[in-house]
């Protein structure tokens, strides 16, 4: 029997097939949205192409929320039903996770190869069994992660996204930006997704940008205002990584995932300053490793974790 996994983002549909608990890679396809009007025509598509295989399961990780079977993408119109798509596949068992869900049931499958160590944490340092999925990219979320007894894990659902602010990091930006324009940064996503970084830049310098990744080029082009954004960006994500280690106590590791997180990677002097800029309960952050996911398959081998 073959398992039907898909990834599934605003941009991009990922999906592929596994048998006896491996992905085949030659069945890995990845689909544009703006090419289907649903993602169950992607389905349609994509059984046909692959000879119509009788499937025992299928598991879906959808970037946006996950709730009674059901789930909507965050910035493209399609919608996702358990129900509906064990009719369209015929198979057994399906399930709607959120894509940092499955980012968090693929974290103890990484191979070395799909992680960046951003920085260590003390060899000899506690260890308690939970670790923590940071997504910065078109949005942002988080996953925590807990090892059960016996084996397995447990990978919780959160909106971290959108939360309110923490007001140590409002506080700081407005400093820097001026109280009168801090309405655009009312959550923790509206300031750390990729529409966040983009903001801050206007914020700063007064120019517009279309794409994140735009700062990001001009930035390592030299443009010094593109610069200053970025660092000034890396020491609020900084901030958020202490205050997002104290409330999950991730000694396990604190797992970066998405395009934004990736844009400032290399930036590791200026995270880890920030990180533990704060002295109070300063040996959690100080314990915890901070890790990159480089992976684009991890969320297919996290759906295929969730599913097994």
């Amino acid at each position: 029997m073959a398992m039907l996994l898909a990834d599934v983002g605003g941009t991009n549909a990922r999906l592929a097939i596994a048998r006896n608990g491996v992905i085949d890679a030659s069945s890995i396809t990845r689909y544009r949205g703006e090419d289907y009007e649903s993602f169950d025509r992607v389905v349609k598509t994509y059984m046909t192409e692959q000879d119509n295989p009788r499937l025992s399961a299928v598991c879906v990780a959808v970037a946006g929320p996950v709730s009674g079977g059901k789930a909507e993408l965050t910035n493209r119109d399609w919608d996702f039903s358990e129900d509906r798509l064990a009719r369209l596949t015929d198979a057994d068992h399906v399930r709607l996770i959120n894509d940092l869900t499955a980012l968090g049931y693929a974290t103890p499958h990484l191979e070395a190869e799909g992680v960046s160590i951003l920085r260590n944490a003390p060899a000899h340092r506690a260890r308690n069994g939970q670790s923590l999925v940071v997504g910065a990219g078109t949005g942002f979320n988080v996953c925590a992660v807990r090892s059960l007894p016996g084996g397995g894990i447990a990978a919780m659902e959160a909106e971290e996204g959108h939360t309110n602010l923490p007001s140590n990091i409002a506080r700081k930006l407005a400093d820097r930006i001026g109280a009168e324009r801090m309405s655009a940064f009312f959550s923790t996503e509206e300031t750390f997704a990729g529409r966040g970084l983009a903001a801050m830049h206007h914020a700063l310098h007064g120019e517009k940008v279309e794409r994140a990744e735009a700062i990001s080029t001009a930035a390592m082009e030299g443009d010094g205002k593109a610069e200053e954004t970025y660092q000034l960006f890396t020491e609020l994500f900084g901030l958020l990584l202490r205050e997002l280690a104290l409330r999950f106590m991730p000694l396990d590791g604190m797992f970066l995932a998405g395009s934004v997180a990736r844009s400032f990677a290399h930036r590791t002097q200026s995270l880890e300053t920030a990180f533990l800029a704060e002295p109070y309960m300063r040996e959690i952050p100080e314990n915890t490793p901070l890790l990159l996911i480089r992976d684009d398959m991890a969320a297919l081998h996290g759906c295929l974790a969730a599913i097994s």
